[in-house]
């Protein structure tokens, strides 16, 4: 395999530990071309970050009780944050939904509204939408296929994306950044970039835990970004800071899923 920078790399880390939940440093070395040292810099730095667990001679995935983000924890929040965004959209409305798990929890959540518009470069929002008994106009963006983001990037997205016009987009985030706003571990940022521009209003969809992920590659900033729907577990004074900076913030309440 060819050398990748360090991000790719870290990013290339991850992915693996998720599908083989265990990494070991000789096998990482070994694959990405590089040293044990530095497999081993990279480990550290993404434990530091909160997204992984050292071992001997390697990494596995946080473990549930040393998190407060099981699966049932992180899908109930992920429920709440969606049914609290799904408030937002009136009937009619143009809107975008960037591919991601958090933002295609809303596609279920999307039948009671009437005459939808609906862009995105998510094949599984794509299809999902088109499942439903009160189909909406679905527009795919189209482009280069991403096989990190598994959705379409690239210069044409960014084209079909500029011809049009809507209301809101609705975009997830790997991380958040008090002070930058969304981060990213893929580079491709482009396309989230022309999803806030051609868009009046921009919903970004995130757990409060993403703001412990320092992730380098900033999406948006906190400018381009006009109303953040997390959960009730945010900081009073991290809520604060964000809206301090001109962005709405709705928190919302996992014991109220459904109400």
């Amino acid at each position: 395999m060819q050398k990748r920078n360090t991000q790719q790399r870290r990013r290339a880390i991850i992915e693996r530990l998720n599908m083989h939940r265990e990494v070991m440093v000789d096998e990482l070395a070994q694959l990405f071309s590089t040293s044990e040292v530095t497999i081993r810099k990279d480990l550290t730095e993404l434990e530091n970050n909160g997204l992984l667990l050292r071992k001997f001679g390697g990494a596995v995935p946080l473990p549930q009780d040393a998190s407060e983000l099981s699966s049932e924890k992180l899908s109930a929040r992920k429920i709440a944050i969606a049914e609290a965004a799904q408030k937002l959209i009136k009937d009619h409305n143009r809107i975008i939904i960037d591919s991601g798990s958090t933002t295609a929890a809303l596609i279920p959540l999307l039948k009671s509204k009437l005459g939808l518009v609906v862009m995105t470069n998510s094949l599984h929002v794509a299809n999902t939408l088109l499942e439903g008994e009160n189909e909406p106009k679905v527009i795919m963006t189209g482009g280069t296929w991403d096989p990190q983001s598994h959705a379409f990037q690239g210069k044409m997205a960014e084209q079909v994306l500029r011809a049009y016009n809507f209301d809101q987009a609705f975009i997830g985030a790997a991380g958040l950044d008090l002070n930058k706003g969304t981060t990213t571990f893929n580079e491709l940022t482009q396309l989230t970039q022309v999803m806030a521009e051609v868009s009046s209003e921009v919903v970004v969809m995130a757990e409060s835990e993403k703001l412990q992920r320092k992730i380098p590659n900033v999406e948006l900033p906190w400018q381009a970004i006009s109303i953040l729907v997390t959960d009730e577990f945010i900081a009073p004074s991290d809520r604060q800071h964000i809206e301090q900076q001109g962005v709405k913030v709705i928190c919302a309440q996992t014991n109220q899923i459904g109400a």
